[in-house]
């Protein structure tokens, strides 16, 4: 007697993406081997698919360039949750297109490679650098389109941005971390500040500083990209309740660059006095000039 096929329903049926490798989410652990989802792990499954949802939207959006595949770079790359996800929803279903993930931590780069190749996503690579020194390494391409920093720490995400304008990136995708550099630079000359202005309250207590800090980072960034002609879009990547360190900046280039943002990015610098920042955050600044030249919407 033939056997009536099971009805039993697939318990991760709704929290995995459609066509989503089980084997790659097991070997990147957020999976057991027994194919289960354990709360820490549903927690980073559902970040990473939300930033996924907006990366993949920017992606479609993207004009083909003909005789060009498309390529993204992910820095501060870690385990590479986000790129080997991305690559198997989608790039693993084109005939083009690369990932590079970039990482300085070596043990994490070489078990990149090994699962790459274990898997057979041929077109991903890993390079043990810096953000900083990837800027400059012939290991990467003259043009990447898509620029990503999920959490990369501090001053990471600013050159994740420098090394975005440089490759004339076409979209950003930034969540940033853990933002001290302002709030060093608040607390040098907080007397100073605090004789000439009455806002300087606002970063008297070092905790305060710290999220003056991170939040005034922030708001600098956007404005900076605003400058060198990109749109800029910021929303909460999760729900706070899954993490504090929350907020997504998106930027899509249009070539529009916006000389007001240049001068309220100048006046918020002189008035937290912060214009040190200038020539080491803001360098394609002067004149509003463009960046190298026009990047290809």
């Amino acid at each position: 007697m033939k056997r009536a096929p099971s009805t039993t329903p697939n318990p991760l049926a709704e929290e995995l993406r459609p066509g989503q490798s089980i084997e790659l989410l097991k070997e990147l652990h957020i999976l057991t081997r027994e194919g289960k989802l354990n709360q820490d792990s549903r927690r980073k499954l559902k970040q990473v698919y939300h930033l996924f949802q907006f990366i993949e939207k920017l992606l479609d959006e993207l004009p083909v360039q003909p005789g060009r595949e498309l390529t993204l770079a992910d820095h501060g790359a870690g385990k590479s949750y986000l790129g080997f996800i991305l690559y198997d929803l989608y790039f693993n279903t084109r005939s083009s297109g690369h990932i590079y993930g970039i990482e300085t931590r070596a043990e994490l780069v070489q078990k990149s490679m090994l699962l790459a190749s274990k898997l057979g996503f041929e077109r991903m690579s890993f390079l043990n650098l810096t953000v900083a020194e990837s800027a400059d390494s012939a290991l990467l391409p003259d043009r990447v389109d898509v620029v990503t920093a999920l959490h990369a720490c501090d001053t990471a995400t600013d050159d994740a941005i420098a090394f975005g304008l440089q490759k004339k990136a076409r979209a950003f995708v930034l969540v940033p971390c853990c933002q001290a550099e302002v709030a060093r630079h608040l607390n040098q000359g907080k007397a100073l500040s605090l004789n000439r202005t009455p806002l300087a309250e606002l970063w008297r207590h070092p905790l305060h500083a710290r999220e003056m800090g991170s939040q005034l980072t922030n708001v600098l960034r956007c404005l900076y990209l605003e400058a060198c002609g990109y749109q800029v879009t910021v929303t909460e990547l999760v729900g706070w309740e899954h993490s504090m360190k929350n907020e997504l900046i998106l930027a899509r280039y249009t070539g529009q660059r916006k000389r007001s943002s240049a001068d309220r990015l100048m006046a918020i610098l002189k008035e937290f006095g912060i214009l040190s920042l200038l020539d080491v955050r803001f360098t394609q600044l002067q004149d509003n000039h463009p960046v190298s030249e026009q990047v290809d919407a």
